[in-house]
């Protein structure tokens, strides 16, 4: 496979994201260039579209803590090291303003959208002279694909779920770049203002992205299919369910075996072994976007940030253990459920203790430095986001949601089948079907959140229903120091 090492862009970073440590902005350009000059060659602008990545990449943000966080928040893990610095508050539900995740992840999401604002605005101002106005639509496109992830995992965690009225205070939304020092002070905007620029950013980037990038890359940057996937993720928290289903549509055919339909130029598919998802090359036909790691020097994900170092226990607790075994899977959760059949080829991501009845997840397993891809939308959560959308509008026991739920779970288990009675029943199997396929990848937080769900007690933690504390996060720390506008939730 044709790799890519994603390096971050020359421009230099505002004050208001001073919060993001030097040591944290890996891996640095070698090359020194201002601002009048970084778009002058096509070399540079393309280094740039890969910096672009490379900010989305970091262990803060889509590299590793967006996907632990979103489940260690939920249910399905018990914390073992009682860290602050590896989420133990996030787990509980009470981390503060200047929490680590806190503070990161809102600090890493806006060092990806400045990133992206800068570049698009240096393409709308010289760069795309020169790349030619195909190329400098699609580089500016992949920007905005940057952006949109950006802000829906800041709305995801720091703010209501839009369920709550779709108006309530978003995040400060800002869409030009800051390469100075005196642009800090900005209110957050309404959700609604936020999603509309989201969903805007995908729009755009639909219409002027290729469909394929080409063989080894597809996986690694932004097509056409990654925008739609996306959207069916946020139409999907917004409760706008049609539209999931007119997105996803368009890359799903109506029957059995789901795949993308004749003529896009581009084929997603299930794979038929799930554990090949996440393996290297890493590039499958189900692999819609991950994010690429190596060894190389700042191009993995940073200490305390990877993904098999929080999920994978040591190899003396569990042989095949590659982790520092931050968190063990809770033995009330969704292991616990006994439709989830031990033959489930699923099963094979869980480790037994070597001693006692720990279970852990290992669906990460490359050693340290943890060069693991972290997975950021793959065509499974296609499907089942269909699937969910069809069961809560179509209504009824919808044949084609009940065929994408079987298509999902017979890929991993060919002896079960669904067959639910009644449309809660349906939707009682989508949403358990959402929490073992996508165990350890960030979604089952977002799932419960989405809905005003509780977010069930596990060990020493307590049940947080929607309106607790904790239930969304709390504002950066950071912000809220160099933001006089912006209010805390």
């Amino acid at each position: 496979m044709k790799r890519i090492k994603y390096i971050f862009p020359i421009l230099s970073i505002s004050l208001v994201l001073a919060s993001c440590h030097r040591d944290e902005l890996n891996p640095q350009s070698q090359t020194s260039v201002t601002n009048t000059t970084a778009f002058a060659t096509l070399g540079r602008i393309q280094a740039q579209v890969q910096g672009l990545y490379g900010a989305l990449k970091s262990g803060s943000l889509y590299g590793g803590r967006y996907q632990v966080s979103g489940d260690v928040k939920a249910d399905n893990f018990i914390n073992e090291t009682n860290n602050l610095i590896t989420e133990q508050d996030v787990w509980v539900g009470n981390p503060t303003n200047s929490a680590t995740a806190i503070v990161n992840m809102w600090s890493a999401a806006y060092l990806s959208i400045n990133n992206a604002n800068l570049f698009i605005d240096g393409m709308n101002a010289t760069g795309t002279k020169i790349t030619g106005a195909t190329l400098g639509a699609q580089y500016i496109a992949e920007a905005k694909v940057v952006r949109a992830l950006s802000y829906l995992a800041l709305m995801q965690f720091y703010a209501q779920p839009y369920i709550a009225g779709g108006t309530n205070k978003g995040v400060p939304l800002r869409t030009s770049g800051i390469a100075g020092p005196g642009f800090s002070t900005l209110a957050r905007a309404p959700e609604d203002s936020v999603y509309g620029l989201i969903l805007q950013d995908l729009n755009d980037a639909e219409a002027a992205l290729p469909a394929s990038q080409g063989t080894g890359i597809n996986s690694i940057r932004a097509t056409k299919g990654t925008a739609i996937a996306v959207k069916t993720r946020v139409y999907l928290w917004m409760q706008r369910y049609t539209d999931v289903i007119t997105e996803a549509n368009k890359i799903v055919t109506a029957s059995a075996p789901f795949t993308t339909p004749a003529g896009f130029g581009i084929t997603y598919s299930l794979q038929s072994d799930v554990t090949k998802v996440f393996a290297s090359p890493y590039a499958t036909s189900e692999n819609i976007l991950n994010l690429p790691m190596s060894a190389g020097t700042g191009d993995a994900p940073g200490t305390q940030n990877s993904l098999a170092s929080y999920f994978s226990p040591t190899s003396k607790v569990a042989t095949g253990g590659v982790g520092t075994g931050e968190f063990s899977l809770n033995a009330n959760g969704v292991i616990s459920d006994v439709n989830w059949k031990a033959t489930d080829s699923r099963r094979k991501f869980i480790l037994s203790s070597l001693t006692g009845t720990k279970k852990w997840l290992n669906k990460y397993t490359a050693p340290s430095p943890y060069t693991d891809y972290p997975p950021v939308i793959r065509y499974a959560e296609v499907l089942l986001n269909l699937a969910e959308a069809r069961a809560r509008s179509v209504g009824g026991v919808d044949a084609q949601a009940t065929a994408l739920l079987n298509a999902i779970r017979q890929r991993s288990d060919a002896t079960t089948t669904f067959a639910p009675a009644s449309n809660a029943e349906l939707i009682t199997d989508i949403m358990q079907e959402r929490n073992i396929e996508f165990l350890g990848e960030g979604i089952r937080n977002s799932d419960l959140v989405r809905l005003k769900s509780t977010i069930p007690a596990k060990g020493s933690a307590v049940a947080k229903n929607f309106g607790d504390g904790g239930y969304i996060w709390p504002i950066s720390a950071t912000e809220l120091s160099l933001n006089t506008a912006c209010t805390d939730n």
